[in-house]
């Protein structure tokens, strides 16, 4: 979990900086917005699909604040087609505990891999509810002071609850129903963009939730 989204500045000299896209989980078109910021995300970042995707939920379904990772992870893994390999879901979570542990095996898993983070953050009232999609990588735990290495190539973070005071019982009394919507488009997002960035067809039984 994380108060706000850490954007990484440590790109390339050639690097075209994306901007931060910001929208809330209500929006009707969320899903399409984000699914197409995240193709033109991996269409400049990781162009000739060279670096393996591994999409990482990091959180704990202990929290109902910070289940929103792992709820993503278990949604991605659902779907029969998704051509990423996916870490952090309900049955097996990422959290402080083994994240170093589960981003040492993927590297040595996979050779350069290019990772798409999501986690829960907190922040002011007015933002519950949003999910952002930026460049570069997030800080998990900061919103609860603990120091964790960075994650993800570019990430997803979804705005649970509001920040600033007792974070832990604020993420144990936040919405399920919440985080649940929350996490759904943000699945749906990563599906339909990481599609689209590979030039493949939706699976049928995916293709009307938009």
């Amino acid at each position: 979990m994380v108060t706000f989204p850490f954007i990484s500045r440590h790109f390339p000299d050639d690097f075209n900086l994306l901007s931060k896209l910001k929208y809330h989980y209500q929006d009707p078109l969320v899903v399409e917005k984000l699914s197409s910021g995240l193709k033109e995300y991996l269409s400049q970042l990781n162009p000739d699909h060279s670096r393996p995707l591994v999409v990482m939920g990091i959180g704990t379904d202990r929290s109902t604040g910070d289940s929103l990772g792992p709820l993503v992870g278990s949604k991605l893994v659902s779907f029969p087609d998704f051509p990423a390999s996916v870490y952090g879901t309900l049955e097996d979570p990422v959290h402080a505990s083994n994240l170093s542990e589960k981003l040492d095996l993927i590297r040595a898993t996979y050779p350069h891999p290019f990772i798409i983070a999501v986690d829960a953050c907190l922040g002011q009232a007015d933002s519950v509810g949003t999910i952002t999609l930026s460049p570069g990588a997030l800080k998990p735990g900061a919103g609860v002071n603990k120091v964790l290495p960075a994650v993800g190539d570019i990430h997803f973070t979804g705005i649970v609850n509001v920040g600033g005071y007792m974070e832990y019982f604020v993420l144990q009394n936040t919405r399920l129903s919440l985080v649940m919507r929350m996490a759904e488009r943000i699945a749906l997002a990563i599906y339909h963009g990481v599609l689209k960035a590979y030039g493949l067809n939706a699976y049928p039984a995916v293709q009307g939730f938009q």
